[in-house]
């Protein structure tokens, strides 16, 4: 099937909630190369509301080769709107080859708004973003993407649909009308032009607003989360220092008035090796149109990739919460983050905690801390690392192995893992520590402040976060002379 074109108009904009009213089967076929529906609906005598009750009960199948499905809905009020769903396929494992992904495009009222790449045959909740609609009735059509789904994935099974519409009036309407749309990534040498569907594949998305510049302006920022890089940091640093193997980076940021609206050219992105660039592309609507264009996942303003990622951006996060927050309030996000990691091949086995190398990321401690670096602008030359001891072994483990540069040394929230045994469980767990790390040939003589040990938690055999079980809050001072403490203890 060609690429879906992206409209260059700009969509009228406005508020509520939207409910849907019937599951249709499209009257003419997909194109030749599409595929897919079949909804469980009831029979074509049932009046259209107990067409869409059953299709909400058995869900909506959409198969390779069939035809797509249709849903109409309506909304009350104009605005920003998005679709919340549960959505699995049949035969896809992110971490087999040749059963990666399913791929849904997403259309509104014939308009191209995203696809979704289904990484599992367990079913997930996902949130897109679907534009900027007029009140009234709408279709969503569905189209099973067989020219970007893996070979061997099955249907596409889709249950739960809602769709929120997001108000002029509303105080979230300004991050959600100026969100950008990020398209695929096609770098030479790391796959086709739909390789973001089968490695470093865009995951989540949210905002964070700060102060801008003149009083009454506000800076809003959109960052996602990929599930790997194939390109910047290495592994082993990935989990050492950020506490994840998955890449998270801010990709447009926006100034916007009192009122909400574009402050006319600030708009910018992250371009290649970090750069910060204004951006000079197109728009959908009022949506700015940026490409994955690097193998460390910067993006550029240029799109020629035909694959349309319109992540939901609602979410915030707040400064106390590190990054990586982001993925705990999205658990699936771990389990295809380890799964990639198993599929291309950068797992140790058998797994050693005395190495840098990554291991099972099911026995690692996932830790979430906070600190600062006094004086101020001295992180650069001291880190912070985590040390974790076990009941009954007299080994310690490490967070950065004993190698300096695996150390945490920003004055941010922030995450680690310390790499345990095989099967360890937080039984096992006698006590977590913190130590200060002199970075360069000298010690540079600042003192860290440790505030918070927010979380640490283990993956499940399923690779999704186990419940946490260590909480530390106060004020825990690190010196040259005093490098180490010990935050939480069992039964202490």
């Amino acid at each position: 099937m060609p690429a879906p074109s992206v409209r260059g108009r700009a969509w009228p904009v406005a508020p509520l909630a939207v409910l849907l009213v019937a599951l249709a089967l499209p009257g003419t076929p997909a194109p030749a190369s599409a595929v897919a529906v079949a909804p469980a609906s009831a029979p074509s005598s049932a009046p259209p509301s107990a067409k869409a009750e059953a299709a909400k009960r058995s869900g909506i199948q959409v198969r390779r080769g069939g035809r797509d499905a249709e849903v109409r809905f309506r909304t009350t009020k104009p605005g920003e709107a998005f679709l919340g769903l549960r959505v699995s396929a049949r035969k896809v494992a992110w971490g087999k080859p040749k059963h990666e992904a399913a791929v849904l495009s997403v259309f509104v009222d014939d308009h191209y708004a995203t696809d979704l790449v289904v990484h599992s045959d367990r079913p997930t909740r996902r949130e897109l973003a679907l534009g900027s609609l007029a009140a009234g009735v709408h279709t969503l059509r569905l189209h099973y993407a067989a020219d970007r789904s893996s070979r061997r994935a099955g249907a596409v099974r889709v249950r739960h649909l809602r769709v929120h519409t997001v108000s002029r009036k509303s105080p979230e309407y300004a991050a959600a009308r100026y969100a950008p749309v990020l398209y695929g990534r096609n770098v030479s040498g790391l796959g086709g032009k739909f390789q973001s569907a089968k490695t470093d594949s865009p995951l989540v998305a949210w905002h964070e607003i700060t102060p801008g510049a003149k009083p009454g302006h506000s800076v809003i920022e959109y960052s996602v989360v990929w599930s790997n890089e194939d390109g910047g940091t290495d592994t082993a640093g990935l989990m050492a220092r950020w506490g994840r193997t998955t890449d998270i980076e801010w990709v447009y940021r926006v100034e916007v008035n009192r009122a909400g609206h574009l402050v006319r050219g600030s708009g910018v992105y992250q371009a290649s090796g970090h750069r910060t660039l204004r951006f000079k592309g197109r728009y959908d609507g009022t949506h700015p149109l940026l490409q994955t264009c690097t193998s460390n996942n910067n993006v550029c303003d240029t799109v020629d990739d035909p694959i349309r990622f319109a992540l939901s951006t609602r979410e915030t996060r707040s400064a106390e919460q590190p990054r990586e927050h982001v993925m705990d309030a999205h658990p699936w996000t771990y389990s295809v983050m380890a799964q990639e990691m198993l599929r291309e091949g950068r797992i140790e086995t058998p797994s050693d905690p005395s190495t840098p190398a990554v291991g099972d990321q099911r026995s690692y401690l996932y830790v979430a801390f906070d600190h600062d670096t006094s004086p101020a602008g001295s992180e650069a030359g001291v880190g912070l690392a985590v040390d974790v001891r076990l009941v009954g072994d007299p080994a310690t483990y490490s967070s950065d192995h004993q190698i300096p540069e695996l150390s945490v040394n920003r004055d941010v929230p922030a995450a680690t893992t310390v790499e345990l045994p095989v099967g360890t469980t937080p039984a096992d767990v006698a006590s977590v520590s913190v130590r200060r790390v002199p970075l360069g040939l000298t010690d540079n003589g600042a003192t860290l402040t440790v505030t918070d040990l927010d979380r640490a938690f283990f993956l499940g055999s399923n690779y999704l976060p186990q419940a946490s079980f260590v909480s530390w809050h106060g004020s825990q001072v690190l010196t040259a002379v005093a490098p180490t403490a010990v935050l939480w203890s069992a039964g202490g």
